[in-house]
Parts: structure tokens; sequence; C-alpha cells
């Protein structure tokens, strides 16, 4: 009769392996799900804010960009005419040696420091 007994026990049914999924009630079950689609959209709502708000920060930059191109494209059809622009004028002028020491520890617009130095007025 032991023998019977073992045999019962080492026999499984066969099926699905590992841990049996707790019994949880279908509303809350639900809810869970419903909260979870909630917090899903916000993030995706917050997600789609971002990106457009830096789609259009760069599409300010690209404008301001076209504009620092157009102006100097003017410069140079202007010099290729023979004509100064009273901007270029007022860089190669004393404007430019006055600016540097006003301005005391700002980064010029260009980037580059000692750029005066090298010119000669």
């Amino acid at each position: 009769m032991d023998d019977s007994k073992m045999v019962a026990v080492k026999v499984k049914k066969p099926g699905k392996r590992g841990r049996k999924p707790a019994k949880i009630d279908l509303k809350a079950k639900l809810e869970r799900s419903r909260q979870s689609a909630r917090e899903c959209r916000a993030r995706k709502k917050l997600r789609y804010q971002y990106l457009e708000e830096l789609v259009s920060s760069k599409e300010r930059a690209i404008c301001a960009l076209r504009e620092e191109l157009d102006m100097y494209k003017q410069w140079c059809l202007a010099m290729d005419q023979g004509k100064i622009p009273s901007e270029i004028k007022a860089l190669l002028t004393g404007d430019e040696q006055k600016a540097p020491q006003s301005s005391g520890n700002k980064i010029p617009k260009n980037g580059k420091f000692g750029s005066t130095a090298n010119k000669t007025s």
C-alpha cells in the first residue's frame, strides 16, 4: 500500500509550470488596467508636448540663423560692388576697440577672443 501512495504522489498533471496566478477580483484588475492606461496616456501627452517645444525652439533657431546668413550674403554682395556696409565700418573703426574694454568678461558673439589684436585700424 505504501508503494501505491508514493506513485500517486509522484505523478503530476501535465500543464503550466511555475507559480499559479493569484485569484484577483475582476473589478480591481480592470480598475488597475484603466489607471495604467490613464498614466500611459498622460506620459505620452507630456512626451509629445516636450517634443513639440523642442521642434519649435529648433525652428526659431533655424530662422535666426537664416536671417544672419542673409545679412552676411548682403554684406558680401555690397563688398563685391565696392561698397563697405556701415556695420562692417563700425567693426573696423574705433567701435571695435571700445567694445572689448567696456564688455568686461563677456564672451564675444563670434566666440573668438583676441581677434581685435590681429587687425590693423
